[in-house]
């Protein structure tokens, strides 16, 4: 039985569940204990009583935890890795990466941790002098979401630690298996009782205790519209700094002057992989009508050609889906695309293999008017919708037309089209030639409108919401 991490113990409980593998549900990757409301009561004045010891720690202190679990996370990346695939479905050799990933977001603020920096400025006032520095927030709060299991956690409780903040991390009830492996290497890093505690459980046990204890100051949150958007009411009614990050219903132009291989490509890779269960997922396929046909024909050859099998298994280059209810939700939008008028080319079926699984064949709609819900909601699987476009002004209208704004794509061979696309699209990262999903970890991440809210995530912006800005006045 896998047990939280409180106070610097491993708590068990009564509540336990069951960590099942997608592509294959008779094997259970592990039993997982879920946190009461005391667990969560008992973390949260565990990292409470940690925090001013920790927030006045060295920078070499906490280089050297995080670094440690940086080195380990690279060291066992393909252990890991196969435990990811196991539990959350994606193919081996992404849950292989993702967990590279992770290890270098540890890295990376292992070394952030020694260059914070502050200002010397001089006073308008004589005989004064002025300082500005940066200070950790206080206990945050982490939620993180199924679909990178470990990733996201990294890039959350690597900042928070390296900034001086203490932290109490919720994992996605659905794949714990990667978070506690996450935090077991976490809990031997050599960090202080109470500053890092893993309380697994249900949100409305978890979250909720996050949003009611004055005592946490910030939460970070990566999920679903809804959930973030009832985690900022409340929490910002309680005078909380939020950070979420919620959706995408990413656009991809592709027009007349397009390298067709570029443009497959990465539609291929930004719609399907990872079973299309990415934020930054390319579900919105702009295309000029020079190439419409050429392109939609050539797009669903080749996603009939995907291979959709178990996640460990080397010529499976799309896994299953991660749950039940997320392949009954693709399986609805497939009604309501056809119900709304638009043309299925292929996929959008359940499928059997030799074991027992949430299989989903990738599918493509063409002929979609931007206005269909198949074109507006997230879908959050391996579902391509193909939008006609007139000309590069018509296709950036369409691409604009989303309450989303979190990653945007073109491709196009045009300088003049590139550049004044990646000015006026309204979305917080912008691909040219690139798949709209897949993104370097020592830069920003985030978006506008709905999907993000609160500074970015990743790289060095990152500080701007784990830490609080103090200016400082000294008479000579």
């Amino acid at each position: 039985m896998h047990k939280n991490w409180i106070a610097g113990q491993w708590l068990g409980s009564d509540n336990v569940q069951q960590n099942l593998n997608p592509s294959d549900l008779s094997d259970v990757v592990g039993e997982y204990v879920r946190a009461s409301a005391h667990d969560v009561e008992q973390a949260i004045a565990s990292a409470h009583a940690a925090w001013p010891t920790w927030s006045l720690s060295t920078p070499q202190q906490r280089f050297d935890a995080l670094d440690m679990v940086g080195s380990e996370l690279l060291a066992r990346k393909a252990e890991l890795g196969e435990l990811l695939a196991r539990e959350e479905g994606k193919t081996l050799p992404e849950a292989i990466a993702e967990v590279g990933r992770a290890g270098q977001i540890f890295k990376f603020f292992a070394g952030e941790a020694l260059r914070l920096e502050g200002e010397a400025v001089a006073s308008v006032r004589p005989g004064i002098q002025v300082e500005v520095s940066r200070e950790p927030i206080g206990v945050v709060g982490i939620i993180t979401p199924w679909n990178f299991p470990i990733a996201i956690p990294a890039w959350k409780i690597a900042p928070a630690l390296a900034y001086g903040n203490c932290v109490v991390f919720k994992p996605a009830d659905l794949v714990p298996g990667s978070a506690w492996a996450l935090s077991e290497i976490l809990s031997r890093s050599g960090l202080p009782e109470g500053v890092f505690n893993l309380v697994m459980g249900r949100g409305s046990v978890v979250g909720a205790a996050f949003i009611e204890d004055p005592r946490v100051e910030a939460i970070t949150f990566t999920g679903s519209v809804p959930t973030g958007r009832q985690v900022l009411e409340q929490a910002a009614a309680r005078r909380k700094k939020v950070q979420l990050e919620m959706g995408g219903k990413n656009p991809l132009v592709v027009l007349d002057d397009a390298n067709l291989e570029t443009a497959l490509d990465c539609t291929i890779q930004g719609a399907f992989y990872s079973t299309g269960q990415r934020c930054t997922a390319s579900s919105r396929i702009i295309v000029q009508r020079g190439i419409y046909d050429q392109f939609t024909s050539e797009l669903a050859r080749r996603t009939q050609n995907l291979r959709v099998g178990h996640a460990l298994r080397a010529d499976t280059q799309i896994g299953p889906v991660s749950e039940a209810p997320q392949l009954e939700q693709n399986l609805s939008y497939i009604d309501i695309g056809k119900q709304e008028g638009a043309r299925l080319l292929c996929g959008g079926e359940r499928l059997e293999r030799d074991t027992e699984g949430f299989y989903f064949s990738p599918a493509v709609f063409a002929d979609v008017d931007s206005r269909m819900r198949v074109a507006q909601e997230e879908i959050f699987g391996p579902v391509a919708t193909v939008i006609p476009a007139d000309d590069y002004e018509h296709a950036l209208a369409l691409a604009n037309d989303t309450e989303f704004g979190l990653s945007s794509g073109i491709c196009t061979q045009s300088l003049k089209h590139a550049t004044h696309f990646k000015r006026s699209v309204q979305a917080g990262m912008v691909m040219v030639n690139v798949p709209t999903a897949g993104v370097d970890y020592h830069v920003p991440f985030g978006g506008r409108k709905g999907s993000s809210y609160g500074p970015r995530e990743q790289g060095r912006y990152a500080r701007e919401f784990f830490t609080v800005v103090k200016t400082a006045y000294t008479a000579a």
